[in-house]
């Protein structure tokens, strides 16, 4: 019964299929305020579960404008190119991050996370 309102980033988690587009599952993570990290309230909504996510260091990439799909895809082949085959970083999956709310026009931020191993 308490709103929260925008909280960034919001992270999907994606798991890319072999030509590296996202398959059909994923998975949407918001941040819960610090105000509510204490004792988050109870989702009213079965599909909605809380999880801590634990620390991790991220290789990661930025741009702007309004993300679709085709742009976490080709930023993150960019983020795979750069790093080489010598970085160790979970292959199965990927984090795609926006941090803007969709009203913003200009100055936006995106962000493409490989989690280290």
């Amino acid at each position: 019964g308490v709103g929260m309102g925008m909280t960034a980033p919001v992270s999907i988690t994606v798991f890319p299929a072999e030509d590296g587009s996202f398959q059909q599952k994923v998975k949407v993570s918001l941040r819960i305020p610090s105000q509510f990290q204490d004792k988050p309230p109870c989702p009213t909504d079965e599909s909605i579960k809380i999880e801590e996510r634990e620390g991790m260091t991220i290789y990661s990439t930025q741009f702007g404008g309004y993300a679709k799909e085709a742009d976490y895809v080709n930023y993150a082949a960019k983020l795979k190119a750069a790093l080489g085959s010598g970085a160790a970083y979970h292959k199965d999956f990927y984090l795609c991050n926006g941090y803007d709310p969709p009203m913003k026009p200009y100055g936006r931020r995106n962000e493409v996370w490989f989690v280290k191993e």
